[in-house]
């Protein structure tokens, strides 16, 4: 049965030439797991909040969308209330109350069920999710990965019958976002619950996918099966470098076979098509300078005289022209570090040198004077004017700074762009300020993995300028592939600091897929790239003919 259909649906915002959807059709089983993908921008947000009536967006719409054989436009609201779930991309911006409690139990409220019944719905999902231990505490106590699950098991306690979700791991680092991944593959499986997900990270949800809708400029290009889609997509399309570790080797290796999907299938296409004589590719020698860029000595940091301590003797040396990426869990007080290197926090031990003079030292303003600079996690906080063109005419009305095109979004109010496209934006105004040492904190949040290809070669491009980067991310695939070394923290410190090869080749869960899909066949690799790169030099596997049996 079909749960949800949409029928040529079209729309275009307000004072906008393009239209962000145009001629949109497809449907939905009951019951079905579908994943929505595509470029920054190509309208994946818009078509979700259509499907949401309470969070359709003004402008000019055309088409129907069908909930359960109704018009949407004839849908009771209850209804539409009720059995349509949304989880929004940032969690911070669907909780509504100051308890973890009374968060679960708001919608049912609101739904007017009695106590008893409240009660025991809260109960059953609590158990469910794993919120008992901090069911009584207040909800801005919660890391962001408890957040999202607290959105989640709210919006699940209302039994919705579709589940719809925003990018809901885009701020969750690897062991949350599996974790949060695995919970709607249950959800789905043991409810039957039918969930539409947009995702960038497609590594894990493709393979528990039923069926994947791409998008582009606004309109569906494919709409199949996972193993459809991926075998399909031409090897430079810009999707092609969203896939699954697997599919983009059997890609770059233009391959004839079935295309492999997960880890488990890739390495099993490797072990029985290549060869493994050579083990390791030519190691690559990373030289630092000697000056350095950042210095924290033994930094320690609390935000509050009765709170525990964030950073507990935090030394990390940043040389002059590299790329440092900070990895580690969620609330372990990564952003902390960037705030009390860039100096927007004091430590009340320990010192902060800046290109070898204290950072305190630095007078009227001359610490951000083509000096330093910081792009926020929430990118929003660097816009202040009504339209992009308007901001960075703030900082210079000479454009010629920023690497890459964002002509289009010039003349746009900066919240009317995407996630990713407000990153781009926000990224630009911060490098007109032309500093020497650039901190991002998770710079690829929001953004498609063909735009995170050109945020990597505009990274390239400025270290080959002299600019030293420090970044903290989530994104291991990323870090593995623009970092010169990649630090973990942990408990309040750095614990480990190497280049990509062994830092990623020593970890089993912060790590890449191309690494765990050739360990104990080759050594070090890390990313696609490498895997397609000692395939090749290890050759095709001889055919292996089987042996008649005669006896």
């Amino acid at each position: 049965m079909d749960l949800l259909q949409v029928e040529n649906l079209s729309f275009q915002y307000p004072n906008c030439a393009d239209k962000s959807l145009n001629g949109v059709s497809f449907t939905v089983k009951s019951g079905d797991f579908i994943v929505v993908c595509g470029e920054t921008g190509c309208g994946k947000t818009t078509l979700l909040r259509l499907l949401k009536p309470e969070l359709s967006p003004a402008g000019e719409r055309s088409g129907v969308i069908y909930f359960q054989g109704i018009n949407q436009v004839e849908l009771d609201e209850r209804i539409s209330a009720f059995d349509i779930g949304f989880v929004m991309q940032k969690p911070e911006n669907q909780i509504v109350t100051d308890k973890v409690w009374h968060e679960l139990a708001f919608g049912l409220e609101n739904m007017g069920l009695p106590t008893s019944v409240i009660r025991r719905r809260v109960s059953e999902m609590s158990s469910y999710f794993g919120i008992e231990d901090w069911f009584l505490r207040d909800v801005n106590q919660l890391s962001g990965g408890q957040k999202q699950l607290l959105n989640l098991a709210a919006v699940m306690v209302m039994q919705p019958k579709l589940l719809i979700l925003d990018e809901p791991t885009s701020q969750l680092d690897p062991i949350a976002a599996s974790d949060f991944i695995a919970t709607l593959q249950k959800l789905n499986r043991e409810l039957s619950l039918t969930i539409i997900l947009v995702e960038h990270r497609l590594e894990e949800v493709l393979p528990i996918a039923d069926k994947v809708l791409v998008m582009k400029s606004g309109m569906v290009t494919h709409y199949d099966t996972p193993k459809m889609v991926a075998g399909s997509l031409e090897k430079n399309d810009p999707m092609s470098y969203a896939m699954p570790c697997a599919v983009r080797l059997y890609h770059q290796l233009d391959r004839t076979e079935t295309c492999p999907l997960t880890v488990k299938e890739g390495r099993r296409f490797i072990e029985e098509n290549f060869n493994s004589t050579i083990k390791n590719l030519a190691p690559t020698h990373y030289t630092h300078r000697k000056t350095a860029a950042l210095e924290l000595k033994d930094v320690w940091f609390r935000y509050q005289k009765d709170l525990p301590d964030v950073l507990r003797g935090t030394s990390l040396t940043v040389y002059e022209n590299e790329t440092v990426c900070i990895l580690g869990g969620n609330a372990s007080g990564k952003t902390t570090v960037l705030g009390v290197a860039s100096g927007l926090l004091r430590p009340y031990d320990g010192r902060v040198n800046i290109f070898g003079k204290k950072i305190t030292s630095y007078k009227n303003g001359e610490l951000y004077k083509n000096n330093l600079a910081l792009l926020p996690q929430d990118v929003q906080t660097v816009f202040l004017k009504n339209t992009v063109r308007e901001d960075l005419e703030e900082i210079s009305g000479d454009f010629s700074s920023i690497p890459y095109d964002i002509s289009a979004y010039l003349d746009r109010h900066p919240y009317d762009l995407s996630g990713g496209e407000q990153q781009l934006c926000a990224l630009a105004k911060i490098l007109m300020l032309k500093p020497r040492l650039l901190m991002l904190d998770e710079p690829t949040k929001g953004i498609d993995a063909y735009a995170k290809q050109k945020i990597m070669r505009i990274l390239h491009d400025l270290k080959e300028t002299g600019m030293t980067v420090v970044m903290v991310t989530h994104d291991v695939e990323f870090a593995a592939s623009c970092a010169d070394r990649c630090a973990m923290f942990f408990c309040g410190e750095i614990t480990s600091c190497d280049v990509p090869s062994l830092f990623f080749s020593e970890n089993n869960f912060y790590t890449t897929a191309a690494n765990r899909m050739t360990r104990y066949i080759y050594n070090n690799i890390v990313t696609a790239e490498d895997a397609a790169l000692i395939c090749k030099l290890n050759g095709d596997r001889p055919c292996q003919k089987k042996s008649l049996n005669i006896y």
